[in-house]
């Protein structure tokens, strides 16, 4: 497997899942947008009052298969949920 390292991830409140992921893969530098999914939830509860669960991240695996392997993939998710705060930032209430 090729050495993958995180760089920087942009999303932010209120659309914590809609920025853009910047890795390197070896040599290469590769930014990828709209490519996760918070594991949390938000959702009015009985009461009516709102409720924001973080979670960990999951990442959308078409977007990398074009130069990644099943492998490079979930080295990616991993480093993703070491370095960018589990989300869910309550923004799609």
């Amino acid at each position: 497997m090729r050495v993958i390292e995180f760089i920087s991830y942009d999303g932010k409140y209120p659309n914590l899942c809609s920025g853009t992921l910047t890795i390197r893969v070896g040599d290469a530098i590769h930014d990828v947008k709209y490519c996760m999914e918070s594991g949390g939830k938000c959702f009015i509860d009985f009461d009516g009052e709102e409720v924001v669960e973080r979670g960990d991240w999951k990442i959308s695996a078409e977007r990398f298969k074009s130069f990644l392997s099943n492998d490079e993939i979930k080295e990616v998710e991993r480093l993703v949920n070491i370095n960018v705060p589990w989300g869910c930032c309550g923004g799609c209430l």
